[in-house]
């Protein structure tokens, strides 16, 4: 029962993968925290979470009526800002660092921007806990497969962002600050999903930018699995790594049409994009570790923090999303599994998966 009675900061708490983060720590599954804090610069946002949450969003609505006011808190901040960040830190005892720029596009025109929210926000909460919240116990940081070999400013700012928080288990010692990296989330906002399914209501086509580009493919559940089996078992410095199945773009979009006529369009690959993600490195898997049977753990590469006794796996090759990539068959009961072929009772609502 790690969260029973902690204090839990989730930074970017309203986004896709933060709701159902904060939905699953209210659930009391693993202790019931003392307090969790959604931390955002968006009010609308927050306001819209807090009445999804309130009515019915939420499996044990009885935590949110009875405990709303101690128990779940929205505070508007951003983590760009210093002073925000230090009065969000000092009442946490767990820090989850979701606040992130992501959209690969979107990085490439304003890199400037990836730079100040994805690493300065790192900087601002090591900094805020070194000068002013000696009590954290442990800061995560929610990292994307890519900043493993990256190849563009989204992937960049966020493998600088993991090595912001792995460092700083070197002066900080008293906090453990470790990551977890992972790929696409299916149905979160912003992923190709909801695209696909808003293109078959309206008749298509299908917009692929390369039919042959793979991507890694998770659930939002599955990655909040991630963040809390990484909370409950890493040691100071390392990433988790969820073992994970990979599909073509292209039969995403033949599974999510299935019978119907609809054309796909291919529209050539976005700026920054790559044709096959890595979770694990080249370099990287020579200091891997099986965390369980369904996670990998990458040790900090930093000698301070080595334990001495970690039982190394024999990785022969980096962790791509170009091999064991599952047929359309396969990609099809994936998508099924997660109720998002339309037709379904709940993917008719891509964002239906988020609450």
């Amino acid at each position: 029962m790690i969260f029973e009675g902690k204090r839990i900061l989730v930074t970017g708490g309203t986004g896709s993968m933060g709701k159902v983060l904060v939905r699953r720590l209210l659930s009391g599954d693993m202790g019931t925290p003392g307090k969790v804090i959604v931390f955002s610069r968006d009010e609308a946002k927050q306001h819209a979470m807090r009445l999804e949450f309130l009515h019915k969003r939420v499996t044990t609505d009885e935590v949110i009526y009875r405990n709303f006011k101690s128990t779940l808190e929205f505070r508007i901040g951003n983590v760009r800002n210093y002073a925000d960040v230090c009065g969000a830190v000092r009442d946490a005892d767990i820090v989850v660092n979701a606040a992130a720029l992501k959209q690969v596009p979107t990085c490439e025109y304003f890199p400037n921007q990836a730079v100040m929210t994805n690493c300065q926000g790192a900087v601002n909460i090591v900094r805020a806990i070194r000068e002013h919240a000696p009590g954290v116990e442990t800061v995560i940081g929610i990292s994307t497969d890519k900043a493993c070999k990256p190849i563009n400013v989204m992937g960049m700012t966020k493998a600088i962002q993991e090595r912001i928080f792995i460092s700083a288990n070197v002066l900080i010692p008293e906090t453990r600050f470790i990551c977890v990296r992972y790929g696409n989330v299916l149905a979160s906002r912003g992923s190709v999903i909801p695209l696909f399914h808003d293109q078959i209501k309206n008749g298509g086509p299908l917009t692929v930018t390369a039919g042959e580009m793979t991507r890694f493919l998770l659930s939002i559940n599955e990655a909040v699995d991630l963040v809390f089996a990484a909370l409950t078992g890493a040691n100071h410095g390392e990433i988790y790594i969820p073992d994970l199945p990979s599909a073509t773009v292209m039969n995403v979009a033949k599974a999510l049409i299935g019978d119907r006529e609809i054309d796909i369009e291919i529209t050539g690959v976005r700026p920054g994009e790559k044709m096959h993600e890595i979770l694990i490195s080249e370099e990287e898997r020579r200091h891997v570790a099986r965390a369980s049977e369904h996670y990998f753990a990458i040790l900090p590469m930093l000698p301070e923090l080595r334990i001495g006794d970690e039982q190394l796996i024999d990785m022969p090759a980096e962790y791509s999303s170009a091999d064991s990539v599952i047929d359309l068959d396969a990609t099809s009961a994936l998508l099924k599994k997660h109720n998002l072929l339309i037709g379904q009772e709940q993917a008719s609502d891509s964002e239906e998966l988020l609450r």
